[in-house]
């Protein structure tokens, strides 16, 4: 009968427009929630089968879809580990940190409030854990497409104090080649008590006590700092005495300072690493063929061994035992024919600058991910470790995607396959840092549909009501 299919009709209106209503409501109830993607609903028409001249309703269905690739306006924030994808693509997370197996789920998403958590894990506010490829020891990344199980979730607390020995050290320095030269130097080689000799307990620069008077006093020290392989902040002093034998030459201790720091081979006393002559041309400059402070330019090397190599050989130093540090080799520029390096030119004796390599313990400071997606770890001596890479995920079709609590989605047969790609490579989009993406609800658009819909449930209502009216006037015939 047409009055019952009339009816029926009514009620598929009122259930399409519930279905529509449900789904304003998510939009609404979402409008700041990040990274959500906007439900949009279609209604289509049911027909059923029609006999002769009567015809029987069908109705009417509503069919909902997520607008997973339409993008969100771009919102910048406060905090270094907000992320946005300007593009394609999805961030891979994961419900667990730990334990992470190749059967365990990973879901696809844009929200990326990204804070650490007291684990050290970056987790967003869903409590979904971000996936990436890791960093080895070295810092470098290995990354594979097409294996999601390489995959790991990113723990910034897993990277120690950043610390580095140092290898290399440049002096710039001038020495005054009007200095007075002093009586210890004079009778240098002689039995004088007060002749310097940089093997003596009493007359070397190495023993040198303002207090007490023991020792010779240096012309000029020059102090080098190094970090030793802990990163532990070191000293070194290079003292010179301007000679007395021969013109354009001046003795050189090199000292770590305090002497406790090493253990001395035979030669060496008082903390010395090194003794010699350093000498310059009659222009000024670094006469590497008769300097042989740390065995001449040629092979300037400072080498101090390890704490455990044992007793040192002669004219040789290792760090003391008590200290446990790994052995250590300092490349030293002193300068030569070029410009720059230690010179002796008849000016003051200064020191230009003293650079070198290493850095001492250094503790976290912060977190920072490029658009790149490169995690790197800021120290507060200014070095930074890579952590991780951020994968991006895209799909052939992304509207495809069942979506799962926590603005998340997983796979179907209907979006494809993932493909994991780098930020900004291979059709991904770039990763914007300090930024999340906002909903794509426009709040004006739902509030009119609230309206439109409420009117249609009514009017599918006013259906049903109409409907029982003519059947009730049926019955009422025979009465």
């Amino acid at each position: 009968m047409s009055i019952n299919s009339a009816m029926a009709a009514g009620v598929t209106g009122l259930t399409a427009n519930a279905t529509a209503l449900s789904a304003t409501s998510d939009n609404i109830a979402n409008v700041n929630t990040i990274g959500y993607k906007l439900n949009q609903y279609e209604f289509s028409d049911l027909v059923t089968a029609s006999s002769g001249s009567a015809y029987s309703a069908g109705g009417v269905q509503a069919l909902t879809s997520q607008y997973v690739t339409q993008q969100g306006l771009l919102q910048s924030t406060t905090s270094s580990t907000d992320l946005a994808i300007s593009g394609q693509g999805f961030f891979v997370t994961s419900e667990q940190a730990t334990n992470l197996s190749a059967t365990s789920q990973r879901l696809f998403t844009r929200a990326g409030s990204f804070t650490v958590d007291n684990q050290g894990y970056l987790q967003n506010s869903a409590g979904l854990y971000l996936l990436g490829w890791p960093a080895d020891s070295s810092g470098n990344i290995v990354t594979d497409p097409s294996n999601i199980n390489l995959l790991q979730p990113i723990n910034v607390s897993s990277v120690g104090g950043a610390a580095g020995a140092t290898t290399q050290a440049t002096v710039n320095a001038n020495l005054d080649s009007g200095q007075t030269i002093s009586q210890a130097s004079t009778d240098f080689g002689t039995s004088a008590a007060d002749a310097y000799s940089p093997s003596s307990a009493t007359t070397s620069m190495a023993a040198y006590n303002a207090t007490t008077g023991v020792g010779t006093k240096p012309d000029f020290t020059i102090t080098v700092p190094l970090a030793d392989s802990q990163g532990g902040a070191r000293s070194m002093q290079i003292d010179f005495l301007k000679s007395a034998s021969a013109p354009n030459q001046w003795y050189a201790e090199a000292t770590i300072v305090p002497a406790s720091d090493v253990v001395e081979g035979a030669g060496l006393i008082d903390g010395q690493v090194s003794t010699g002559i350093v000498a310059f041309t009659s222009t000024g400059q670094l006469d590497t063929a008769n300097t042989t402070l740390f065995g001449g330019p040629a092979t300037s090397t400072l080498t101090i061994g390890a704490s455990d190599a044992g007793t040192p050989a002669a004219g040789t130093a290792n760090w003391a035992p008590i200290l446990g540090l790994g052995g250590q080799s300092v490349a030293l520029n002193l300068g030569g024919t070029a410009a720059g390096g230690l010179t002796q030119l008849n000016s003051q004796s200064v020191v230009q600058s003293v650079e070198t390599n290493g850095t001492a313990f250094g503790n976290l400071t912060s977190i920072n991910i490029n658009s790149s997606g490169q995690v790197t770890a800021a120290f507060d001596n200014g070095v930074t470790r890579t952590i991780a890479q951020v994968a991006v995920a895209t799909f052939p079709n992304p509207d495809g995607l069942i979506s799962q609590s926590g603005d998340a989605y997983s796979v179907s047969l209907a979006s494809g396959t993932y493909n994991l790609k780098t930020a900004g490579s291979g059709g991904a989009g770039s990763i914007s840092p300090s930024t999340l993406e906002s909903s794509t609800v426009d709040l004006s658009t739902e509030f009119a549909n609230l309206i439109t819909t409420q009117r249609a449930y009514s009017a599918s209502s006013k259906i049903i009501t109409t409907a029982d009216q003519m059947l009730q006037d049926l019955i009422d015939i025979i009465r």
